[in-house]
């Protein structure tokens, strides 16, 4: 078999899909980025768990952190804005900028 070559897997076997935990960036942040939610999640609830209790949370943009620093003094991410415009594009409701 060459390296080019496409795994093969027996008839009926499972595959397992490994995932590697990605560290939370820290550092000087760039961007403040607009957090992932689920529906009826608040992104505002979720961001102050995360600093209170130092738990990563992840960005539209696919951007993993822990928040520490205040989101006004910062940019928005210009793939969490256009991630988030396309949203608002499909969905009805959403406001021009992400609620809390």
């Amino acid at each position: 078999m060459t390296a080019d070559a496409p795994e093969r897997q027996p008839a009926g076997s499972t595959r397992l899909d490994v995932r590697e935990e990605l560290e939370p960036v820290t550092g000087e942040p760039r961007h403040a980025h607009i957090v992932k939610t689920d529906p009826g999640e608040s992104a505002a609830a979720k961001v102050l768990e995360a600093r209170i209790y130092g738990t990563p949370v992840e960005a539209l943009c696919g951007h993993r952190w822990v928040p520490s620093r205040n989101p006004a003094n910062y940019p928005v991410c210009p793939a969490c804005k256009e991630i988030y415009d396309l949203y608002r594009s499909l969905n009805d409701g959403l406001g021009e900028t992400p609620s809390a």
